[in-house]
């Protein structure tokens, strides 16, 4: 999933006697319950809708308020990327040689208006999220009959059988896949009141199943949490093994300086302030800070790169698209965030299986000069795209800088951080050439980093992810084969090669991994705080000491 923004910040105020914090009890872990959160995002999530969210802001924003079926741990490290029981009482029982999923849905459970959560739902929330174009539909159009449904947007999709009496849920796919119980448990598919509208609902988001609902929503501005009442009378009873958070109501702001959001956190008038501090604070934060309010987070996969639209003059031609790669630097890039990025010049990152460390195109710029001098490109008139946040923003000017020493006359574009995936993802939007993106893992399996981001099948007209816009048949044949099988030594050397041959046709020119981290005030516990690698911190664990 992308990271869309650079840092999210929360402050608390702790407001009158309901929830306020002369009402706050103590829990059995030491700390206090109830209150009010009130927090800052620097930007917007790309949308607030559970069907339609593949940025990190959006993924942090729901993870405790749209359940799937299946779901992740809330856990940190190793232990967070396991998948467990969501709404479904166990782990699918696999069948007919790993073609056939069945679960079944726990009884009695409601959403937060008071509907019954129906095995049916599942089946209409995949239907939904295929309608919408989602980013996340290739993921499931493995299942019998939904490649059909996403091209007539008719069904019901033969490959999914539901029985509301039983709760039983029957999946059916065309060929086995061994990442199904990893996408089972992302949000895309996370049941939905069937008669939720399909549109997207980020000014007003669905009802809720997890333990806070989103009661109101302002795009651009912020959004509203309460506890879901269902939750509290049903649910946390028949999901014991979900946690139920510890705070009453969090408000949520967009702010976007986010150099006031770190001095606001120093001074303790913010609690928590999200990942990414700006890099011209980042070494002295963590220096003062590092062991006893801020924690790094470094075991998130994720790549930083800039994407060649491989559809179009100049990058159609790969010496050119080789030449881009010699001429960007990681170690001039590493200068630009400040000692939160690694080199990293590969498709896999460090931290995901088949993961070995290799660099086709070191920094050369002759050598990139020499390339454009053997292409002699067509078209240099050149659109790069990124967005305004300081750091991307100050990459992407970089970038623009390298393209012009290769004699491209570039024109940089400069996007507001809440609308920039769903711009370039949009194939519709002129002069898409080339520009900035990141990605943070969806579950911890390689296929997480090709399918979406590099397989034909992955074009979509809107919510696109492969932004290069490659379409190799052989590349595209190999990432079906792995992604059907269970992932081994053998699978693992595969997908080593297979980055190797990705990164000879130079879709990206990747540039690096970046280090997350949890800083918090003085007033929080921050050894209760989880990460969790794919959703990032946990709001039910954040908690006042």
């Amino acid at each position: 999933m992308r990271k869309l923004a650079a840092v999210l910040a929360i402050s608390v105020l702790f407001i009158a006697a309901g929830v306020g914090l002369a009402s706050c009890g103590s829990s059995e872990s030491g700390g206090k319950e109830g209150g009010t959160l009130i927090g800052t995002f620097s930007g917007f999530p790309d949308y607030l809708d559970p069907a339609l969210s593949y940025t990190a802001e959006g993924w942090t924003a729901m993870y405790d308020t749209y359940i799937p079926l299946l779901t992740y741990a809330h856990a940190g490290g190793e232990a967070g990327s396991k998948v467990v029981p969501g709404l479904a009482t166990s782990m699918p029982k696999i069948s007919n040689g790993g073609k056939t999923y069945t679960l079944m849905l726990t009884k009695g459970l409601k959403y937060s208006d008071g509907t019954p959560i129906k095995a049916s739902d599942f089946r209409f929330a995949v239907e939904r999220m295929i309608q919408l174009n989602s980013g996340g539909s290739p993921f499931y159009t493995s299942i019998v009959g939904a490649e059909e449904f996403q091209k007539t947007k008719k069904g019901p999709i033969p490959g999914i059988k539901t029985d509301d009496k039983t709760g039983e849920i029957v999946i059916n796919l065309t060929e086995p896949r061994g990442t199904f119980n990893n996408e089972l448990g992302l949000m895309f598919v996370a049941p939905l009141p069937p008669n939720t509208p399909i549109k997207n609902l980020s000014a007003d988001p669905p009802p809720a199943s997890g333990p806070y609902e989103i009661v109101s929503s302002d795009p651009g501005s912020g959004w509203k949490y309460e506890r879901n009442p269902e939750w509290l009378k049903n649910n946390s009873k028949l999901l014991p093994e979900l946690p139920s958070g510890h705070l009453d109501k969090i408000d949520i702001k967009i702010v976007r300086n986010t150099a006031t959001q770190v001095s606001e956190v120093e001074r303790g008038t913010t609690q928590w302030m999200q990942a990414l501090i700006p890099p011209g604070l980042y070494q002295q934060t963590v220096n003062k800070f590092k062991g006893t309010q801020l924690r790094e987070e470094p075991g998130t996969p994720n790549v930083y790169y800039f994407w060649m639209n491989m559809t179009r003059a100049p990058f159609n031609n790969l010496k050119v698209r080789q030449a881009v790669n010699y001429a960007v630097s990681s170690e001039a890039l590493e200068r630009i965030y400040a000692g939160s990025l690694k080199q990293l010049r590969q498709v896999l990152p460090e931290g995901i299986p088949g993961h070995k460390t290799f660099d086709l195109y070191p920094y050369n710029m002759a050598k990139a000069k020499e390339l454009i001098a053997e292409a002699k490109p067509s078209d240099t008139n050149i659109t790069v795209w990124t967005d305004s946040e300081p750091t991307q923003e100050e990459a992407g000017a970089y970038y623009q800088d390298q393209l012009k020493k290769l004699g491209f006359n570039s024109k940089l574009k400069i996007i507001n951080p809440d609308d920039y995936f769903t711009i370039i993802g949009n194939k519709t939007t002129p002069d898409l050439d080339t520009g900035w993106v990141d990605w943070y893992q969806d579950y911890p399996h390689p296929n997480d980093f090709f399918q979406p981001l590099l397989a034909g099948e992955s074009i979509l007209p809107t919510n696109n992810n492969n932004f290069a816009n490659i379409n190799d048949p052989k590349l595209n044949a190999k990432i079906a084969k792995l992604r059907s099988e269970q992932l081994g030594p053998e699978q693992e050397a595969e997908y080593s090669e297979l980055d190797r041959e990705y990164m000879e046709q130079a879709p990206w020119a990747p540039y690096g991994q970046r280090t997350l981290t949890t800083f918090v005030s003085s007033e929080i516990d921050l050894d209760k705080i989880i990460f969790n690698p794919t959703f990032g911190q946990d709001l039910t664990s954040f908690q006042f000491k």
